[in-house]
C-alpha cells in the first residue's frame, strides 16, 4: 500500500515540467493572439492577413527560434511601418519562444 502514494508522488513531479510547459505555451499563444495575429499567421494552418508578414509556423526557417530571444529583449524593429516595437520581459519572452517552438513545421 506505501508504493501508490511513492508512485503518485513521481508522477506529479514527473508531470510538472509538461504542465509548466502547457502553461508557457498558452501564454505565449496568448500574447501573439492579442500582439501578432492581425499581421501574421499564428497557428499550424493559415495565412497571414498581411501576406508580407510571415506566418509564425515556418519562421524557423528563417531564424532559429532561440535567437529570437535577444530581438524580443531589445525591441524588435523591423524595415516597415507598420511592424510595431515590442520590447518583452524574460517571462513574456520564454512564453512565446515556448509558443513558436510547439507551432513549427
Amino acid at each position: 500500500m506505501r508504493r501508490v502514494p511513492l508512485l503518485c508522488l513521481v508522477l506529479a513531479l514527473t508531470a510538472a515540467p509538461a504542465v509548466a510547459q502547457s502553461g508557457r505555451v498558452q501564454r505565449g499563444f496568448t500574447f501573439a493572439q492579442t500582439n501578432c495575429a492581425q499581421c501574421h499567421a499564428i497557428g499550424r494552418v493559415g495565412e497571414s492577413p498581411i501576406p508580407e508578414a510571415p506566418p509564425f509556423r515556418t519562421l524557423h526557417t528563417r531564424y532559429p527560434i532561440e535567437d529570437l530571444a535577444e530581438s524580443l529583449a531589445e525591441g524588435i524593429t523591423t524595415g516597415h511601418p507598420s511592424m510595431p516595437q515590442f520590447q518583452l520581459d524574460p517571462a513574456q519572452i520564454n512564453d512565446l519562444l515556448a509558443y513558436l517552438n510547439s507551432i513549427q513545421d
